[in-house]
């Protein structure tokens, strides 16, 4: 038997006073909102059968992470197909005003479709439904958490409803500490809810990290 369901989590708020897009680069843990916010990820997991945890290897998820596996006494393994989409912004900042001033960003915004600032959308999804395979068969019950980053949920959640994968970043429905729940009926994937136990601890939180 294959496991019973997969809980794509996304991380908890970083510590990023200086609001840059951190994108990939190491040395960005959660603030302490952001470690409320997986502690409330972590409580409501608790409750479930969890016979595994898989994270993203960057700070920021493996951080997030780590609740769960403590309330659970499941160990964390780390998975590069659950990393964040590379995009070509990070290290900076990215506004209004410099998208209309300056014209070394201009050539990398030429086609939001793929997207033309980073990982294609394509991509992403497929190490998404990859590592979801690989994670539904790695069990013989129970449920697994993956542990991840909010393109990487939403292009997965896209990909799963089988609507297109191009998309207004701003537009996301996946919040910090979010939890998006799969599972695989007749050999299709179908997503069973999305949940957001940190949903009072957004309104002032920095979530700036990707494109």
């Amino acid at each position: 038997m294959p496991a019973d369901l997969l809980h794509f989590v996304r991380h908890g708020e970083v510590h990023n006073p200086d609001r840059i897009l951190y994108g990939r680069l190491e040395g960005f843990g959660l603030s302490e909102r952001g470690q409320e916010m997986a502690g409330r990820a972590a409580t409501l997991l608790a409750t479930r059968d969890i016979s595994r945890i898989v994270s993203s290897p960057l700070q920021r998820a493996v951080e997030s992470a780590t609740p769960v596996s403590e309330a659970t006494g499941v160990a964390i393994d780390t998975d590069e197909r659950l990393m964040e989409g590379f995009n070509r912004f990070e290290g900076g900042k990215l506004n209004i005003k410099r998208v209309a001033t300056d014209p070394g960003v201009w050539k990398f915004l030429y086609n939001p479709f793929r997207p033309s600032w980073g990982e294609p959308y394509r991509d992403i999804a497929a190490r998404m439904l990859d590592i979801a395979e690989d994670a539904w068969n790695s069990v013989d019950e129970g449920e697994v958490v993956l542990v991840t980053h909010q393109v990487a949920i939403w292009i997965l959640h896209r990909a799963v409803a089988g609507i297109p994968l191009p998309h207004m970043p701003h537009q996301r429905r996946c919040s910090l500490s979010s939890i998006t729940t799969i599972k695989k009926v007749s050999d299709k994937w179908k997503e069973e809810s999305y949940r957001e136990p940190a949903a009072d601890l957004l309104s002032d939180a920095i979530d700036l990290g990707a494109v």
